[in-house]
């Protein structure tokens, strides 16, 4: 752990603490590690789905209803 980095508490659920302890111990690594891991790994999903996001942005779009009867349509339905 740096320096720079910020204290904050987290509250856990009795079992996701005890499960998250025990993989610190046998991975040999701190909680606050899997923690920051963790956090990094959700936030790095989110900025991956805004990047898809933006890259789908000018495709047509369909209502549910429309989805719908195309299926009806197809015979998916």
């Amino acid at each position: 752990m740096s320096n720079s980095s910020k204290r904050s508490t987290v509250y856990f659920e009795p079992e996701v603490h005890q499960a998250l302890r025990l993989k610190a111990a046998f991975t040999h690594r701190s909680v606050s590690d899997l923690v920051n891991e963790a956090v990094r790994n959700v936030l790095q999903e989110d900025q991956e789905d805004l990047e898809t996001f933006g890259n789908r942005i000018n495709e047509p779009t369909i209502t549910y209803e429309e989805l719908l009867n195309d299926l009806k349509a197809h015979g998916k339905l």
